[in-house]
This record gives C-alpha cells, sequence and structure tokens, in this order.
C-alpha cells in the first residue's frame, strides 16, 4: 500500500524522494508536498525537503497539442538565462526519464514573493508601487529581449526569420486540431485572414517569452515593489519581441473602456487603477529602453488576443475531456466567444 497521496496519479511521491536523494545534494528528511491549484497548463508542485523549498513541474494528464507542455525545454531556456541580467528562478535537475513519476518534469528553487492575480497585494496597493509594478514588468522585458540569445547558448531555441509567419500558421494549425475536440468557431478563422493580409516587418530577433503578464510573474512582497523572478517559460523561442509586447498589453486595462472592451474573469488584474501606466506609457517605456518601433502596436495587440483565443479554447477542449488541471475551463465556453468580439473590435479600430 502506497502511503503518500498520488494527486490523481500526477506524482509518485516515493519515487520523487528516491531521484532527488540521488541528483540534489541535502539532507534525507521527508518530502512535503503541495500541489498548486492555479494555472491552467503544466501540473505545478511545491516540495519542501528540509530546508530547501522547490517548485517541481511536469505536463498535464490526457492528450494534448504538439509542442506543448515540453517541460524539459522550459527548463533548458531558464538554466542559460541564470547567469544573464535575466530574472529567473535558479534550476535544480530535470529529468526526462517518464519512468520515474509517470512524466518528465523539471525542479526549481522556490523564490519567495507574491504573484499578482486579480487583485494588488494589499502592501503593494498604493498609486506609487502600482507605478513600480508597471514600471518593472516593462523593464524585466527589455532586459530579457536585451540579451544575447547566441552568448547564451540559445541559438537553437527557434528561428528567427518567418517568426510571425510561423506564430500564425502554427497556431491556426493549434486552433484546427483543437476544434476537431470543441466546436465551430469562424470568427477565429477571419481573424487569422486578417493577421496575414497585415504582417509587418519584424525588427532584430531575440529571446521571446510568449507569456509574460502580472500573474506569470513574482513580485517581493513588501515595498519597494522588485519583479524577482519571471515564470512559465514553457512557449519561450526567438522572434520578434514585440510579440511579448503585445501580450502583456493584452492583460494590461484601459482606463474610459466599455465593460465589454475589458476581458472578464480569470486573472485580468484592474489597471485602471491611479498609479498604474496606461498602455501609452507602457509603450513608451519600453521603446526608451529598447529602441524598437512602436509603428505597429496594434497588430500585435491583435495577434496577442488571437493567440489567447486559441489557447483558452484547447484548455476548454481539456475540460470537456475531463483532463483540465484547472475546474474554472469550464468558463472558456463563454469566454472565448468574448474574445473573439475583442478581436473584432481591435481590427475595426
Amino acid at each position: 500500500m502506497n502511503e503518500f497521496p498520488d494527486f490523481g496519479g500526477l506524482l509518485d511521491i516515493a519515487a520523487l524522494g528516491r531521484y532527488l536523494a540521488e541528483h540534489v545534494a541535502g539532507n534525507d528528511a521527508p518530502l512535503l508536498v503541495e500541489k498548486h491549484s492555479a494555472g491552467f497548463s503544466n501540473e505545478t508542485f511545491y516540495i519542501t525537503r528540509g530546508g530547501q523549498h522547490w517548485v517541481l513541474r511536469r505536463p498535464p494528464r490526457g492528450v494534448f497539442l504538439p509542442t506543448a507542455h515540453d517541460v524539459v525545454r522550459e527548463y533548458r531556456v531558464m538554466r542559460a538565462l541564470q547567469d544573464a541580467k535575466v530574472r529567473v528562478p535558479r534550476m535544480v535537475v530535470a529529468c526526462t526519464d517518464s519512468s520515474v513519476i509517470g512524466a518528465p518534469f523539471y525542479v526549481m528553487e522556490r523564490v519567495a514573493g507574491e504573484v499578482i492575480r486579480e487583485e494588488m497585494p494589499a502592501a503593494l496597493d498604493t498609486p506609487e508601487e502600482r507605478r513600480r509594478v508597471s514600471e518593472e514588468m516593462i523593464d524585466a522585458l527589455a532586459e530579457l529581449h536585451a540579451v544575447d540569445y547566441r552568448a547564451v547558448g540559445l541559438e537553437g531555441l527557434g528561428r528567427p526569420a518567418g517568426y510571425l509567419e510561423r506564430q500564425i500558421r502554427r497556431w491556426s494549425g493549434q486552433l484546427e486540431l483543437t476544434l476537431q475536440r470543441t466546436r465551430p468557431l469562424p470568427g477565429l478563422e477571419s481573424a487569422t485572414h486578417w493577421l496575414t493580409e497585415h504582417l509587418p516587418a519584424s525588427g532584430p530577433p531575440a529571446i521571446v517569452h510568449g507569456d509574460f503578464k502580472p500573474d506569470n510573474v513574482i513580485f517581493s512582497a513588501a515595498p519597494p515593489a522588485r519583479l524577482l523572478a519571471i515564470l512559465d517559460w514553457e512557449m519561450a523561442t526567438i522572434g520578434d519581441p514585440l510579440a511579448d509586447l503585445g501580450w502583456l498589453l493584452s492583460y494590461w486595462t484601459e482606463p474610459g473602456e466599455q465593460p465589454e472592451d475589458v476581458p472578464p474573469g480569470i486573472n485580468m488584474l484592474d489597471t485602471t487603477q491611479p498609479g498604474f501606466l496606461n498602455r501609452a506609457e507602457m509603450i513608451a517605456r519600453y521603446e526608451q529602453h529598447t529602441g524598437r518601433s512602436m509603428q505597429h502596436v496594434s497588430f500585435y495587440l491583435c495577434l496577442a488576443v488571437w493567440k489567447l483565443a486559441i489557447i483558452l479554447e484547447g484548455l476548454y477542449a481539456h475540460y470537456l475531456d475531463g483532463t483540465a488541471s484547472n475546474p474554472r475551463t469550464a468558463e472558456f465556453e463563454w469566454r472565448v466567444p468574448h474574445e473573439i468580439a475583442r478581436i473584432e473590435r481591435i481590427i475595426n479600430g
């Protein structure tokens, strides 16, 4: 009889303990494990062994789309960025042997701090600290985009040429696979045609995080607000860094927007509160730090919302299959059509 919980077959704690005892220096204290319930993608666990505090990431159960949930690749990206001027947790170990816990996984150090989701932490909920949060988001992103990806050994992470075209091709392919498991969504197909017809010329390539937004970073728990670590690198590649800026802006609400212009629900911070930079100020700060042209920001915003709708529909497919890691994926039944309407408003300007 197994004395440890297996979290629905996601984690063999006894096997994990043996693996860590062999591969990671430290004491032989028993593992304490807690499952992280937020998030909709890779499964995340908090692991404690004596005075050591880690985070374990593994893919979800069920059939998932090609290239998605590659946790070992995510580990390699963060490992390469540890010694660059990028705010990432320290990596501990990666395991490609699925027989250990039932899937590949990696372990990283747990960074103490706050993840900002739908509300600001009380200690940072002042106009001054809200401004610092805005500035830190842009500054950390600019630091990432300044890294020489060749110098840190990530030249094989992606193909810089044709990045935007591949993004549209890849995500429209993901959409086609997903819709076979969900429902017709013709509005997303129309958006694909618009994006194809309005492709801008990309500037110099850089490391693209792929999911840079407030709930994928850790901030200090006390003032002054400081962005300590960027998380969730599974979609990182080499390409057009303005895709990251567009993604961040898609999660940044504007004063004066109508309720239907603001994506409802999950992990959407109200950035209309006093102190937060508005989108124009965010764009200006990024331009100042990077020197990149902001002429086609609306394209990147549209691309971001289009990708978000496709991702959410993929998570909705997990809900329909009964393999979703978060029960709130049921909400994507109505949220995806909402995002499609948002795309139409961006296109129609």
